[in-house]
């Protein structure tokens, strides 16, 4: 059989390059990008069999020719839906949707028992205390809405489970989830205290000033899905004029987030700068779920997490 080569596009710690040429057939040769020169790793790319990570578009097209399957290391892929291939594509399933979920659950603790100010008194020796108690809500016992019902909305609502809140899901297609649309999503707003996005970005503009006008005034709005879901202009001018509780933003419509945003200095607002999915061990962990699907390619068996570029999920 002829060798296999793999070219490896994700920037892997030492430790997941030296796991992955460890655990590679013996027959099967590798490219990590980070140690070619960069006129170089296009055409790298172009020979490969085997494409793990998130080059750009434009460098797949055309399409490498012997290209037999392609391991995507993010959960989203709607970049590449212009992307036009012939081979199997996956992506990283729910690897990152209990982590992306954490992210949120301590973002909306943070605002509700006001740390990040706390924080702030701290490294400025300043003692408050008293003043600050009347200010701090509960997450226990709030009216949740996820936009999305997929692994990383899953895991929100069970985290939640632990402080009694109602949570209801917004998905166009699942049978299982209490809202459906737009129209469904807006009549239920005014009896919701928090939103949490995980729309993926094919959803882009999803969640309009029209939704965001019929948030709660003190209601709270939390996002990990991608930045280009949310109308961000109205967004931050329902936050300024103080018809929106806070915000907790994993991801923005650019990123990083320009320094002239007002979302950097808006005093309600969390930026956890699109670290969501970080988690120990997280290269290796990429490395385990690459192996598990080029196993399944050599004994012609189903992948997982198997995309369509096209639809975006």
């Amino acid at each position: 059989m002829a060798t296999m080569h793999v070219f490896v596009y994700s920037d892997l710690n030492p430790r997941a390059q030296a796991d992955l040429l460890a655990q590679l057939p013996p027959d099967v040769t590798v490219s990590f990008r980070s140690g070619l020169a960069a006129p170089t790793q296009q055409e790298a790319l172009q020979s490969a069999d085997v494409l793990l990570g998130n080059p750009p578009a434009a460098w797949l097209t055309p399409a490498p020719p012997r290209l037999r399957f392609w391991q995507i290391d993010s959960a989203g892929i709607e970049r590449y839906q212009q992307v036009a291939l012939s081979c199997p594509v996956a992506n990283m399933g729910d690897f990152f949707a209990w982590p992306c979920a954490e992210t949120m659950v301590a973002g909306l603790l943070g605002l509700l028992r006001y740390v990040p100010e706390l924080a702030v008194l701290q490294a400025k020796k300043q003692w408050v205390g008293g003043p600050v108690r009347p200010k701090l809500g509960l997450l226990r016992g709030k009216r949740v809405v996820i936009l999305g019902s997929g692994a990383i909305g899953q895991a929100v609502a069970q985290q939640l489970t632990g402080f009694g809140c109602s949570v209801q899901f917004l998905a166009r297609t699942d049978p299982q989830a209490q809202l459906h649309s737009p129209e469904e999503l807006r009549a239920a707003l005014p009896a919701t205290d928090i939103v949490v996005n995980c729309l993926p970005g094919s959803a882009e503009g999803f969640f309009s000033a029209d939704l965001i006008a019929a948030m709660l005034p003190d209601a709270l709005y939390a996002s990990v899905g991608r930045g280009n879901t949310t109308d961000e202009p109205a967004l931050i001018a329902a936050l300024q004029a103080g018809r929106l509780g806070g915000a907790v933003l994993d991801v923005t419509a650019q990123e990083p987030l320009p320094a002239e945003s007002p979302l950097w200095s808006l005093p309600r607002v969390l930026l956890t700068q699109h670290s969501g999915g970080g988690q120990p061990g997280e290269d290796e962990g990429k490395v385990a779920v690459f192996l598990r699907n080029l196993r399944r390619l050599l004994q012609q068996q189903p992948l997982e997490n198997q995309v369509d570029l096209q639809r975006g999920y």
